[in-house]
């Protein structure tokens, strides 16, 4: 196997090649899979499931030792995709206190970071494309419910023809 990372792998099914993909994966792509889920409330305001992890973002753990603990990102460290979270230390044996690495996969983002307007506009406009999609699906679903409703009707005028026979 070639130590250097192809643009032409597509996908495998075996875990080594897709763990060996990430390995070796330029950091501007490896900074795409440091993305994190959103909670409930963000995913209807802004239209999207998940975004890309940023320092000052809240986030909850979701697994592991510190599950439930919330806090915000410290730091984030692209090449060894490991997030850091303020608050979540351990106590080493000289008694120093060190941040523990998280994986953005095991976290849920509370509170977005807005103050990069570049990623601000981002969101923005994913939300505005969300709203499009969600709009066209209401106006199929509206006729979709009026040519039921249609259907009703006529089968109802069918009946009410045939019981005055």
């Amino acid at each position: 196997m070639k130590k250097e990372f192809s643009k032409q792998w597509v996908a495998s099914k075996q875990p080594r090649k897709q763990r060996k993909y990430l390995a070796n994966a330029p950091l501007h792509l490896k900074r795409k899979v440091l993305s994190t889920n959103l909670s409930k409330a963000l995913r209807t305001k802004y239209g999207t499931r998940n975004v890309v992890l940023r320092k000052g973002d809240l986030v909850k753990i979701l697994r592991g030792k510190y599950a439930g603990k919330q806090g915000k990102v410290v730091e984030i460290k692209i090449k060894m995709s490991k997030v850091y979270v303020e608050g979540i230390q351990v106590k080493k044996q000289d008694g120093t206190k060190v941040n523990v690495k998280l994986q953005s996969s095991n976290l849920q983002i509370i509170e977005l970071n807005l103050e990069d307007k570049k990623r601000n506009k981002m969101i923005n406009s994913q939300t505005s494309e969300t709203k499009n999609k969600t709009d066209k699906k209401e106006v199929k679903e509206v006729i979709e419910d009026a040519s039921s409703k249609k259907k009703e009707k006529i089968k109802d005028q069918i009946k009410k023809t045939e019981n005055k026979k």
